[in-house]
């Protein structure tokens, strides 16, 4: 689908609440661009609707391509949960088109959190009321009195869950700083 300005936030950003959305930042006059769209297109469709995908043609949409920091086209950014989770410029081959849309489409941290046998109760009763903040101040809370093997494990836990907001998300952020605090 074609996005602009005023779609943006309706058709990307709360849509990605739902499903995953591909944003290609694109040109008409841009060679590597008309490489692109088909290949991304076809792989979004491979995913049977799991995944969605948006274009933004960046001469039509200034302000976005500058919102979002485009330097280069094709730009591609993968948003879930309202932010930027992923992103890549330039054409891939379609492997690793495909590879970077599987990533979107692997169970999430929270989920893999989750299903892990031995998952701390109070994480999971966080992480299963939508409340990931909550589970980062609990799994911070236990850095200190955990040994080295379990403060890995909670580093990698956090880690995942980063990386379920994206890596510029506020909460992403504060708590990667505090992290690194409590463990350096």
């Amino acid at each position: 689908m074609d996005v602009t300005e005023a779609t943006f936030e309706a058709e990307v950003v709360e849509r990605s609440r739902e499903l995953p959305v591909i944003v290609d930042f694109w040109a008409e006059w841009c060679g590597p661009c008309r490489t692109l769209g088909p290949v991304l297109e076809r792989e979004v469709e491979a995913t049977g609707g799991i995944v969605a995908l948006a274009k933004v043609d960046v001469d039509s949409n200034q302000a976005l391509a500058l919102q979002f920091d485009v330097r280069g086209i094709p730009a591609v950014k993968a948003f879930r949960n309202g932010h930027v989770v992923g992103e890549f410029v330039g054409a891939l081959p379609p492997e690793q088109v495909r590879t970077f849309i599987e990533g979107l489409t692997a169970p999430s941290g929270a989920e893999t959190l989750l299903a892990e046998n031995g998952a701390d109760p109070d994480v999971a009763a966080a992480l299963a009321a939508g409340d990931v903040e909550r589970a980062l101040e609990i799994l911070l809370g236990r850095i200190p009195a955990a040994d080295a093997d379990e403060r890995d494990r909670i580093r990698e836990a956090m880690v995942a869950l980063f990386a379920d907001l994206g890596p510029e998300h506020p909460t992403t952020v504060a708590y990667r700083r505090r992290l690194a605090t409590a463990l350096y």
